[in-house]
Formats: C-alpha cells, structure tokens, sequence
C-alpha cells in the first residue's frame, strides 16, 4: 500500500498552486458567500441593537437615588463574632464601657505603682566602694585628708576627683546616678568601711587634672581629650560600728561571703565593685539598713552633725 505524503513534507509549491481550491459556499441566511473562519454574529455594515435606558458605564453600577438607605452595621460585635482591631481591655455589653471609673480605683493602687518603680530602682543600682584618706597627708605642699565627717559637712554635691588609676577610673565611668558606695578610710591607723554615700552626677572631665597647682595635676590630659573622670557623691549615712579591714578579712575565708570581694582581692584599687550579697553582708555587720526614705536620711544627717 502507497501512503500519501502530506503537503508539508512532500508537495512542492507548484503542486499546491495546481489544487483545485474549494468553492465559498454561500450564507442561506444572507446570501452572502460564507468564507472560512467563525460566521459572521451580524451581516456586514450593521451591530447590535442598542439596549433600552440610560448607558452603563464600567465599574460599580451607581447606586439608585430613588432606592432607600440600609439599615447601618450595629457598632458592637455580634455574639460569637470577633471584632477587628485591637481587643477591649474591659468587654462591652450592648454597647455600654464597663471599664472602671478612674475615681472608683482604690488609691492602694498608686501606692504599689511607686514601690514598684522603687524596686525596679534598686534591681537596676550597682553597689560601689571608694577611698579616702581620713588622715592629713602633704602631697606636692596641699594637704589630701578627706573624711566621711569633711563629706557630711558638704552642702552640695563633692566631686570625687583625683583618681588616677585607669582601672579605677573605667569604674567612675560606670558609675550611675543613684548608684550607693562605701566610703572608706584608707592609708591610717585604722582602715575600713565608715559609712555610704550615693552618687548624685554621673561623670565629667576631671577639673584638678587641668590645674597645675593640684597635687594630682595630668600635664597629659586636656580638656579637649580629658584622661581622667569624676564623680559628684553626696553623704547618706555614718555607721555607729566601723567596720574595720580586719573585720571584712575575717569573712573572706573560702566559702565565705566577701571571699571575692574586689577591695580584698585588688588592694591598690582607690574605686572598686561591691555586690548586692557583699553590700547587704556588709551592711550587717555595720548592724545598719539601707534608707528607705528621706526622713532617715536626715536623722542619719543629724546625728552625724
């Protein structure tokens, strides 16, 4: 049996030429002679009958003026359904707030919310100690004896300056206002811890590192690169019961709260840390508490005085 080859693959363009083509047939509906292709929907020359009424536009269909309004959407949620947003911190029933009237809360409240912040002030405090020297001592012909009682006697803020220690110093830079420290008696007959201050300023350039005629004057710090950092403290409170440097060496043993308590261990540190476990230890063997109001600052004051 012979196959037939397709025009595609055999047939050369004179053959094609030589087919007969096939006749149009002719539209019984018009008359018109029907060529290939999808029918013609309309006879040539006319369109569509337009439609009856006003002409549409795309989009949204306006919205008839003669027709009544819709009930609008009830402001509260159905039952069941959850609102959008964010939800009521007292719910709502039929539309009416049953938050609480301001007036009405118990003024305990208030109270809580201050001791809160209270608390939240002292997880947030560092605890600190810094040396003195209680003693008179010349150096470079002035006089260097500071006492908790020459702190008492201030009336406003002590800048704490003349460290010169970076060790030292990189802990003045920490230092935070409301921060406490121990003052402590250094280089006499008998060192130890006298009492607490707080820190009231946060640092500054060191000004007695700038002025010559101080005993601790930096030819090397500027006060365009100052070297060294100060801190203003003010007086809280003078133990009753000194605690002495034998006496805190004596609980330094191993296993011992102040087993690693920095003064003890960095002995040449005029500013060292001090933990809230070495603070509240220490505090007790002053037999002494933290105040915890104004008023006992200024009994601690008065009886100092």
């Amino acid at each position: 049996m012979v196959l037939k080859k397709r025009k595609s693959e055999g047939a050369s363009a004179a053959d094609e030429s030589n087919s007969p083509k096939r006749a149009a047939i002719p539209d019984p509906a018009t008359g018109e002679k029907r060529k290939r292709g999808r029918p013609r929907k309309y006879p040539e020359g006319s369109g569509p009958k337009p439609t009856p009424g006003p002409k549409r536009g795309r989009g949204r269909p306006r919205k008839d003026p003669s027709a009544k309004d819709t009930p609008s959407k009830p402001s509260t949620p159905r039952e069941g359904k959850r609102p959008v947003g964010r939800p009521r911190k007292f719910p709502a029933q039929n539309g009416t707030d049953d938050s609480p009237d301001k007036s009405e809360q118990p003024k305990s409240d208030s109270t809580d919310a201050k001791a809160e912040d209270e608390d939240n002030d002292a997880s947030d405090r560092s605890y600190w100690l810094m040396k003195a020297e209680p003693e008179s001592r010349l150096e470079k012909g002035v006089d260097v004896k500071f006492s908790i009682d020459d702190l008492a006697s201030r009336s406003k803020p002590e800048p704490w300056d003349g460290v010169r220690n970076p060790a030292a110093r990189n802990h003045i830079r920490e230092m935070k206002k409301g921060d406490y420290a121990f003052f402590y008696h250094s280089n006499c007959r008998v060192p130890g811890i006298a009492g607490t201050m707080e820190i009231v300023q946060e640092h500054t350039p060191d000004e007695s590192a700038f002025d010559p005629a101080h005993p601790y004057y930096d030819e090397k710090s500027s006060r365009e690169e100052p070297k060294w950092d100060a801190v203003h403290v003010e007086f809280r409170r003078k133990f009753d019961n000194f605690v002495s440097l034998n006496d805190l060496k004596s609980h330094a043993k191993s296993g011992d709260v102040l087993e690693n308590l920095q003064v003890l261990k960095q002995s040449r540190l005029s500013v060292s840390r001090v933990s809230k476990e070495e603070w509240d230890f220490i505090l007790g063997l002053a037999k002494e508490k933290e105040p915890s109001s104004e008023s006992e600052v200024e009994s601690a004051e008065e009886s100092s005085e």
